[in-house]
């Protein structure tokens, strides 16, 4: 029975010490010369178990027994990584580090990583990060415990309060967290780490809990299956050369297989130019034949034409019915669509599936689904949705942009949201539906009847009467011929024949426009000489359904509205009562 490495991934919101904590966890793995040689961004980096018992004094005094033969973490750079990072089942990370900023605490983009752990059910810690920017903040010892004991007063009391503060956001969250060296029950409570990356302090006691909780809760996930599973990660392109970095989570892989990588149409199989694997707390790789999981490889594929980021693949045995049938299962029913709906795009896989599953909680309905830049297929399919609802209207690309092609076509009535953090785009959709709904009901209520006032214009009568002729400003709201007109009276003036601007007929005055005015069977001089203001007028039940929906009117449309009702109770007190 063999133990694979634990994968583990290190999430949170931007800014709030992701690479510097793990930059740090690799410190702590090596001697000091040899972590300078590691960049900050590399995919993965594996972390055998014996340079962690060299370096972690935790683990020796704790005489804590490990079966596991190290770890994997990812890190791949950019927040969508984490999401994406995904396997059938669940995450393909075994354990998560959420790390979050001890003085910002829970920022949006934590909150969504949050939700996403929780649907994957990926166990994770919390990195408490950035100790060192609490005021009066020391280090004092090795031992974190001792160095929470040793700061001042004042120092301990900021702590203790951010700390807290903290637990109380997470506890909202449905998580009962508490420092690590408080905790009882693992299995319900949620390890806190207080540390930072740039002192290195609590680090050690990162990789401890990591360890521990590997062996205590991990090691039945970890042993090694005999189907070979992985992951493609991205496509990437050296010189000539152009390789596939990916994941193997399960089983083994050799130089000399044929490999099967699911798409959306028939799986892509192909042989391997070059097998190669992640040299162990490196950036570089190294070229191998025969390969175990869990680990991070490079493959130069004889054929990598179509392969999508997020793409599951395994050894090819002339079995590419079985394979499709496993591979259905694995991207078949996530990519599920309904009638009617949006268009969205994302980077990999694992970023439409989190997309996807949080819009469904939103009942967001989605037409079509793909992963790549925004084409003009979708672009078309987002104008299509414009004759049956324009709320659907709209294309959503996560972590991704548009096409050149895309770039050059008309697009104005149609809407495309983009963003690298899914949170954002779910709030745009959501923001864009609710003003579309409401555009189209103000557009319903508006076929109704006209609100609106006008200034006469007096020093513009073009013509005196029958019809009277002359120009007016639209105050607000707005005018169409047909609009029956009162004075402040009550009294009816006439019904709108012809609206002009600058001599040609319009169907429509909108609020500040001056335009000029046809009224039939009216004398200007004897009937509007002493008139200053005219308003639309409305029935009592155009009223009623104006009142109903007053939401959806302008401020200046509300306050004629109101005139209007003023106007009309002269008469009849109980008018659209």
């Amino acid at each position: 029975m063999t133990i694979r490495q634990p994968i583990i991934t290190v999430a949170g919101h931007v800014d709030h010490g992701k690479t510097t904590i793990l930059d740090s966890i690799r410190t702590t793995a090596v001697q000091e010369g040899e972590a300078g040689g590691i960049t900050q961004k590399i995919s993965f980096t594996k972390v055998p178990i014996e340079n962690i018992k060299k370096r972690c004094n935790l683990i020796k005094d704790q005489n804590l027994k490990l079966d596991i033969p190290g770890f994997l973490f990812i890190d791949t750079p950019g927040h969508a990584a984490f999401s994406h990072l995904r396997k059938r089942g669940g995450s393909l990370a075994d354990m998560a580090i959420l790390v979050i900023d001890i003085n910002e605490g829970i920022m949006p983009q934590t909150a969504e990583v949050i939700e996403i752990l929780k649907l994957n059910k990926t166990p994770f810690i919390i990195a408490a990060n950035k100790i060192d920017n609490i005021s009066g903040w020391r280090k004092q010892s090795e031992n974190l415990k001792e160095s929470i004991e040793l700061q001042s007063t004042n120092t301990k009391l900021t702590f203790q309060e951010k700390l807290l503060t903290l637990i109380g956001a997470l506890y909202h969250h449905g998580f009962n967290a508490k420092p690590f060296y408080e905790i009882t029950d693992f299995t319900s409570q949620l390890a806190l780490v207080p540390c930072s990356g740039k002192t290195g302090e609590g680090i050690n006691e990162i990789i401890m809990m990591l360890c521990g909780l590997s062996q205590k809760f991990l090691t039945k996930n970890l042993i090694l299956g005999k189907e070979t599973k992985g992951v493609v990660l991205e496509i990437k392109k050296e010189k000539t050369m152009q390789y596939a970095e990916a994941i193997l989570y399960d089983g083994a892989l050799s130089s000399q297989d044929e490999i099967a990588i699911a798409s959306f149409d028939e799986p892509i199989t192909t042989k391997i130019r070059v097998l190669e694997e992640i040299i162990p707390l490196s950036s570089k790789f190294k070229q191998t034949y025969n390969i175990q999981a869990a680990n991070g490889i490079r493959m130069q594929l004889i054929n990598s034409k179509g392969i999508l980021p997020g793409m599951p693949f395994t050894v090819f045995k002339n079995n590419l019915e079985e394979i499709k049938q496993e591979f259905k299962k694995e991207i078949g029913d996530k990519l599920e669509t309904d009638e009617k709906g949006i268009i969205i795009k994302a980077d990999s896989l694992g970023s439409l599936e989190a997309l996807i599953t949080l819009l469904r909680q939103e009942k967001i309905q989605i037409i079509k689904a793909g992963i790549g830049k925004i084409n003009k297929k979708d672009v078309i399919s987002a104008q299509t949705n414009l004759k049956s609802d324009k709320t659907n209207a709209v294309i959503l690309g996560f972590n991704t942009g548009e096409d050149e092609e895309v770039k050059e076509m008309e697009k104005s009535e149609i809407k495309i949201i983009k963003h690298e953090v899914i949170y954002k785009l779910i709030e745009d959709i959501l923001e864009f539906q609710k003003q579309k709904r409401n555009e189209i009901e103000r557009e319903k209520i508006m076929a109704l009847a006209v609100i609106c006032k006008l200034k006469i214009l007096h020093q513009y009568v073009f013509h005196n009467s029958n019809p009277a002729v002359f120009g007016v400003k639209v105050e607000a709201g707005k005018l169409k011929p047909g609009t029956r007109l009162i004075d402040r009276g009550g009294k009816e003036i006439a019904k709108l024949k012809v609206i002009q601007d600058q001599g040609k007929k319009i169907e429509q005055a909108e609020q500040g426009q001056e335009v000029a005015i046809s009224l039939p069977g009216i004398t200007f001089d004897r009937q509007l000489q002493d008139t200053n203001e005219l308003y639309s007028n409305l029935s009592a039940n155009q009223f009623q359904e104006f009142k109903k929906n007053k939401e959806l009117l302008t401020q200046d449309e509300v306050q004629i509205l109101q005139k209007i009702a003023q106007i009309k109770r002269k008469e009849n007190p109980t008018w659209g009562v």
